[in-house]
């Protein structure tokens, strides 16, 4: 033994088109890796440029400054006697490609195209780039000329190719390849690759972290040897937040890994493993070294340069990393607030402005920034130079250093509670105290004068007074007058936070911040254009159900006591009068369903793609023990009507912090139309006619049921009266059981007949 090898993975913050920042950002990861005694370091998917720089990658100017970054890495002394990857777009022949660009000393050694490309859920990556379909063939790339200029090279590799080292192969997956059907990695091992490299732009979604991990784990224990995984981290321009996790496995172990949420830019991720512990792992699986021996072999690019020191005897190894994954609750406390520091200090703003309710939503927003300044005091504790500094820069203050997070807090949020004769003295309360124990500059402000004042002008121009529905109004009267007082809290919104730093004497404005779950989107149940309506939205992608688990789990974590009250209030919108002083309005009771169904209707109608009559049978059977059939039939007639009428607002929904896998965002996640008919007339007669055989042939059932029952009965007392009846009793069971079967049998028929003849009778074609 003697080939011990140290390898780098790194995790990056990068931004979208920050050319220059993101070059500093892979040469710091550079120095840190050489630093860990490192002889080869990779980083993850396009991170020259930034993953999302999407339709950017139609122009010129993005893979011009990718090349000039290039050379300057290329060129750097602090790049030198290191085998270095790089992701960048490529254009070949007149196509655009997702490639990484392998160099050491000056010289490019291949340039390896991605081969499957993701275009499932928030990717599009075949709109700006083509797959590599050239399996195991190289061409000749010509290179620009800055660069022939410094390297005095014309042409090189680009392709479906390996890197062969004097003492090791390299190989790559980019992404999508190691989720794909078919992973490159099983013929990259039978090839003789050793060392399996992957560049991500992984995104985060809550519950799951394991999936990649897993992944990697499996690619490494299938295929044997080294798997190298280095993803982004952070916003760098969109609602995804991608959650880091880089991490090196060996022979099925994860031997080393990243965190998965943190604020910090750069994190350089090292592992030292032997490679003869790969060759006897491989050399063990008989069957594997069966299939290698007949293999296809990859074109290889030679490398004068070894990754290991024969001589290397003391270089401990590293083992089996054990590791816990972080519960829902914590996912939520930490990740949307990486993603809304990413997103404060990159739009040079002053901090966030924050509508505070006293309810269950703002309130967990108002959580999260605070998680937010947790993180940041803590990442300076530890010497993050670069968080301080962001810190000085967002507050126009060079001499500050945070030490607690609500002193941060109180700098950083305002939160107003923007109360009228509709709200009451609870919600007030709840709001006030939250405010407190996070340190928020905390206000309270009186919409009435506003509202009356718009209603003035209404009644000037129609002399006409709306009223509200207790008050003997109708419900447009009704919903007119609760969306006037949503609305009014939007601009007083913006007007505070344009001008509450001008008040404070510090320059800049302030981020609103909306506090709406996926599952209010979902549904439509907010006002368009309201207080919903804001810069960006931390718990827009987050269920009701997990938000109150999470200020749960942030009441002990935290220590913030009054979360216990404000889980215990019912969730209202405040917009109705009080009666005797008490809110009646509740939100599970406007919408007509509870927030648990909505998180269900959602799960079907995105994960399990169902429309109203696949969704009503799902629900028949998950719901049998809860509602008849007819009550789920209007149930999800229901939740489709409303879904159809509220669809439209999902045009202007504010960008949100992406974490569900049921997303209804239109602009990015969920692809569907915002105008629909709003009866779903031919959807809703599929579920009536299903519910008519249902209720023709439940007396059918409960008929062939009691007469099971009956026989049964008969036959036991037939076997108590005599031992010596036995075989006759026997030959009677069976003839009974017989048939009982041919009675379901026709019943069934009867149901199957029914059914078939209604779907006839409406497309005149037989099913």
């Amino acid at each position: 033994m003697g080939r011990k090898v140290t390898v780098a993975v790194t995790t990056l913050n990068q931004w979208a088109l920050d050319f220059e920042g993101n070059m500093g950002r892979i040469l710091q990861s550079i120095i840190e890796a050489r630093e860990l005694g490192a002889t080869y370091r990779t980083g993850p998917e396009l991170e020259v440029c930034g993953y999302s720089c999407e339709d950017h990658f139609y122009e010129p100017d993005t893979f011009l400054h990718s090349w000039e970054v290039l050379l300057c890495l290329m060129t750097s002394p602090l790049c030198q006697d290191m085998l270095i990857d790089v992701g960048m777009p490529i254009q070949h022949r007149n196509v655009a490609y997702n490639c990484r660009v392998a160099f050491l000393n000056k010289k490019i050694l291949l340039i390896r195209p991605k081969l499957t490309n993701c275009d499932g859920g928030n990717y599009r990556e075949t709109r700006w780039f083509s797959p590599w379909v050239k399996k195991m063939t190289t061409e000749e790339f010509c290179l620009p000329r800055m660069i022939s200029d410094q390297t005095g090279q014309r042409t090189v590799p680009i392709g479906d190719a390996v890197l062969s080292t004097k003492d090791t192969c390299i190989g790559y997956e980019i992404c999508e390849e190691l989720w794909h059907v078919k992973s490159t990695h099983i013929n990259l091992s039978l090839s003789g690759v050793e060392i399996m490299v992957n560049a991500s732009g992984s995104y985060m979604e809550l519950r799951k972290a394991f999936i990649a991990t897993d992944l990697i784990k499996n690619a490494s224990f299938k295929a044997g040897g080294a798997y190298l995984f280095s993803n982004l981290r952070g916003c760098d321009g969109q609602r995804v937040y991608f959650n880091g996790c880089s991490a090196i496995a060996l022979n099925g172990d994860i031997i080393a890994r990243g965190k998965q949420y943190a604020i910090q830019d750069v994190e350089v991720t090292t592992a030292t493993f032997d490679l003869e512990d790969i060759r006897s792992f491989r050399m063990s699986l008989r069957s594997r070294s069966n299939s290698a021996a007949a293999s296809e072999t990859y074109p290889r690019v030679m490398v004068d340069y070894e990754l290991s020191n024969a001589h290397d005897f003391f270089t401990p190894v590293n083992g089996p990393f054990e590791f816990n994954y972080h519960s829902p609750e914590e996912e939520i406390a930490l990740g949307p607030a990486c993603w809304l520091w990413d997103y404060l200090r990159r739009s040079g703003q002053g901090g966030f402005f924050l509508p505070l309710s006293g309810g269950a939503d703002s309130s967990s927003t108002a959580v999260i920034v605070h998680s937010m300044c947790r993180q940041v005091v803590s990442a300076i504790k530890l010497g993050d130079s670069q968080v301080l500094d962001d810190v000085r820069k967002i507050l126009a203050d060079p001499t500050y250093t945070p030490d607690i997070p609500a002193a941060l807090c109180s700098r950083l949020l305002v939160t107003c509670y923007m109360g009228g004769q509709n709200s009451s003295n609870a919600t007030r309360q709840l709001a006030s105290t939250l405010a407190n124990q996070i340190g928020s500059y905390h206000l309270e402000i009186n919409i009435d004068t506003a509202v009356t004042a718009l209603l003035g002008i209404f009644t000037a121009v129609t002399g006409l007074m709306p009223k509200f529905r207790s008050h003997g109004g109708c419900p447009r009267q009704n919903l007119a007058l609760q969306n006037i007082q949503a609305r009014i809290r939007m601009v007083l919104s913006y007007l505070f936070a344009q001008l509450m730093l001008w008040v404070r004497n510090r320059p800049g404005g302030l981020l609103v911040l909306g506090s709406s779950n996926v599952d209010e989107a979902l549904r439509g149940y907010m006002t368009k254009y309201d207080c919903s309506s804001a810069d960006i939205n931390p718990i827009g992608g987050i269920s009701k159900t997990d938000l109150k688990k999470f200020l749960n789990y942030a009441k002990e974590k935290f220590d913030l006591p009054i979360l216990s009250n404000i889980l215990e209030a019912p969730p209202t919108a405040e917009l109705e009068p009080l009666v005797d002083g008490q809110v009646t309005q509740t939100d599970e009771q406007d919408m007509g369903m509870t927030y648990d169904e909505l998180s269900q209707f959602g799960k079907l109608r995105k994960q399990n793609h169902c429309g109203p009559y696949s969704m009503f049978c799902r629900l028949v059977g998950l719901w049998k023990d809860e509602y008849s059939p007819q009550e789920v039939a209007d149930k999800v007639k229901h939740f489709f009507r409303c879904y159809a009428i509220n669809r439209h607002k999902m045009t202007v929904l504010t960008p949100s912090y992406h974490a569900e896998s049921y997303s209804p965002d239109d602009n990015r996640f969920d692809h569907r139309p915002f105008l629909y008919r709003a009866n779903w007339s031919w959807q809703f007669r599929a579920i009536d006619d299903v519910l008519k055989t249902m209720n023709s042939t439940s007396s059918t059932t409960i008929t062939d049921r009691s007469s099971k029952i009956t026989k049964q009965q008969s036959l036991e007392n037939q076997q108590s009266l005599t031992r010596s009846s036995s075989q006759r009793d026997s030959k009677a069971s069976t003839m009974s059981l017989a048939t009982m079967d041919a009675a379901k049998r026709a019943s069934y028929n009867k149901l199957n007949v029914n059914v078939m003849g209604k779907i006839k009778d409406r497309t005149g074609v037989p099913v």
